[in-house]
């Protein structure tokens, strides 16, 4: 019934802790600003459980979470609705664009409401959306290509 891969099910868990361990050791301990995105829990999935998949690509993870997270703040500073409104708004549109620029990254699609939620300004695309995705894909480059040999991106 179930099909267990040990070998995905260990890389996913060690990879996964140490990527968002940096995000984290950067955030708190060395308080050099912040790198972390909740949405970022789900990018790990993708990124080691899944590198094969389209949605894993380093143009879809940058750009999936910088669109939404610029969707999100834009509808939180520009749009006089109440929240409930703007939010449901801003995922649905940060969705589309995705989908229409061929940058889709499903993680990225819960960003307008971590932004909304959160009151977020525009600096929080800098950090941590930009800064946090390319810490990201640059380790997820260096261990997929070169510590479990497989040929990520693809």
């Amino acid at each position: 019934m179930f099909n267990l891969n040990l070998k995905q099910l260990l890389i996913s868990l060690v990879f996964s802790t140490f990527t968002i361990g940096i995000l984290s050791l950067l955030t708190y301990k060395l308080n050099l600003g912040i790198f972390l995105l909740a949405s970022f829990g789900a990018t790990m999935v993708l990124l080691y459980g899944y590198p094969e998949s389209p949605f894993s690509k380093p143009k879809n993870i940058f750009f999936g979470h910088l669109i939404t997270s610029l969707i999100g703040i834009l509808f939180l500073k520009f749009i006089s609705f109440p929240i409930y409104i703007i939010i449901p708004l801003a995922v649905g549109l940060g969705i589309s664009i995705m989908i229409f620029l061929n940058v889709t990254h499903p993680p990225a699609g819960g960003n307008p409401i971590i932004m909304i939620s959160g009151g977020a300004s525009f600096e929080y695309l800098l950090s941590p959306v930009i800064s946090g995705s390319i810490i990201l894909i640059f380790l997820g480059i260096l261990l997929n290509r070169y510590v479990i040999k497989n040929n990520y991106p693809n």
